[in-house]
């Protein structure tokens, strides 16, 4: 019996054919580690533990590698307003994260990597996007230029002229175009900092999963998964950046899960309805 998987960025289900035979590389987006986790959370685990469980029940190799964002600017706030350090705070909630895991019996991934421990790696990639044309620098800032890249907004459905006139982001004025995104950004007073050719500073969100899954499951997987939450603008901009550098196809199957909701809304740590 063939598998078909249902592709987010076609629409449709088609055959499951991996890039090598037998072998199935899949990275899943993890927890923004600056408070405890909730049952959407768990849904998102359960979803991939299932699915990995039935690859590998078929005859698969799945190498799975699942991140845990440990810099960011909610960790950032959190962290201040507990008056400790963001690494103190992420590893505390990573090791509840873990006994969460535990608790509900999912497989642990292959591998798990923190952002943090991936900064060389990340600045690697923005120096490529650079000398590419793909991004640029604003003083310690650098964005990257989503015109430069014709692809962006094919995941999502969505074309840069309607995100352009209906963009809900304040207007920067360093930025080329409103949808231009962080890929590196200015150290602040009181910010974890690492160095780097921009000067002091740390990494933007989505450019931390294009360096991670790149270093462990190379320039192309079969499978990269997350809430649905993650297609715009998450995973649209680390298909960007991933492909900008290779040039080859970032994913061959994009999957996502939907919410678990509270009288129609989804469950959020940010709306507070749980």
């Amino acid at each position: 019996m063939s598998i078909e998987i249902y592709n987010t960025k076609t629409g449709r289900k088609s055959p499951f054919v991996t890039l090598e035979e037998g072998k199935v590389k899949l990275y899943v987006c993890g927890i923004t580690a600056y408070d405890y986790c909730h049952i959407g959370h768990a849904r998102s685990a359960l979803v991939f533990d299932m699915i990995v469980r039935y690859l590998r029940y078929r005859g698969y190799d799945v190498t799975f590698v699942r991140n845990f964002t440990d810099i960011d600017d909610k960790i950032i706030k959190r962290a201040q307003e507990q008056n400790t350090t963001c690494d103190e705070l992420s590893s505390r909630f990573i090791a509840m994260f873990h006994e969460d895991m535990a608790s509900l019996g999912t497989l642990p991934p292959t591998i798990e990597p923190k952002a943090t421990e991936h900064v060389e790696e990340i600045i690697g990639l923005i120096e490529n996007l650079i000398r590419k044309g793909l991004a640029y620098q604003v003083n310690t800032d650098v964005y990257y230029r989503v015109t430069g890249f014709g692809g962006y907004g094919s995941l999502s459905g969505r074309n840069l002229e309607d995100m352009q006139a209906g963009a809900r982001i304040s207007v920067n004025e360093k930025k080329e175009h409103p949808m231009d995104f962080a890929l590196w950004k200015g150290s602040k007073p009181g910010e974890p900092t690492w160095e780097s050719p921009w000067g002091p500073g740390r990494p933007g969100w989505h450019i931390e999963c294009s360096a991670m899954s790149r270093k462990y499951l190379g320039d192309s997987l079969d499978i990269h998964g997350g809430g649905k939450d993650l297609v715009f603008p998450h995973h649209e901009n680390e298909m960007a950046q991933s492909e900008g550098v290779t040039g080859e196809e970032f994913v061959k199957y994009w999957v996502h899960h939907g919410f678990v909701t509270i009288k129609d809304e989804k469950m959020s740590k940010s709306l507070g309805n749980f």
